[in-house]
């Protein structure tokens, strides 16, 4: 029996950018995503900005997860090493799965594309309440990385195995 990675699916997505200087009007990462998603026939129901505080990211990762429609949510900042950065600390903690792979090779596609500071990224992946959340850093260069080169190729495959019972 053959184990199918190429399912092609139209995922509802939502987006939560993580920034204290960030608004809708100078928000790229955001806008980016969007943009790409729509390109590759998915569609973005929620695109959301909230500040750099645990309790707020927790609120608003709570809300989207418990939307029925959306699949997948794609943060965007929040995952450096500052004391400012709360995003993947606080999801990791409603987390009820890791995806460690994604991880990693999104640090290994870094390190090429930028050198050593790629690997110093804690961008992850998790699974909470049948949703795949992505936490990516707050750049324009890693937005279009990680659903470029591993997001966009893999979220049919990623939905299937999530939804097999």
């Amino acid at each position: 029996m053959s184990h199918p990675t190429d399912q092609q699916v139209s995922a509802n997505f939502a987006i939560l950018v993580t920034s204290d200087t960030r608004a809708f009007s100078t928000d790229e990462t955001g806008k980016l995503a969007q943009q790409l998603l729509k390109e590759n026939g998915h569609s973005v129901s929620s695109y959301s900005i909230v500040r750099n505080n645990s309790e707020k990211i927790k609120e608003a990762i709570e809300t989207l997860i418990s939307d029925e429609a959306t699949q997948v949510i794609i943060t965007s900042g929040g995952t450096g090493v500052s004391p400012r950065d709360k995003t993947l600390d606080t999801v990791n903690r409603l987390s009820e799965k890791e995806l460690p792979g994604f991880g990693e090779h999104f640090r290994r596609l870094s390190y090429e594309e930028i050198g050593s500071s790629g690997l110093f990224s804690r961008a992850s992946a998790f699974v909470i309440n049948d949703k795949i959340v992505f936490c990516l850093p707050g750049s324009k260069g890693a937005t279009k990385t990680a659903l470029n080169k591993i997001i966009i190729p893999s979220i049919g495959h990623l939905i299937w195995e999530l939804n097999r019972k």
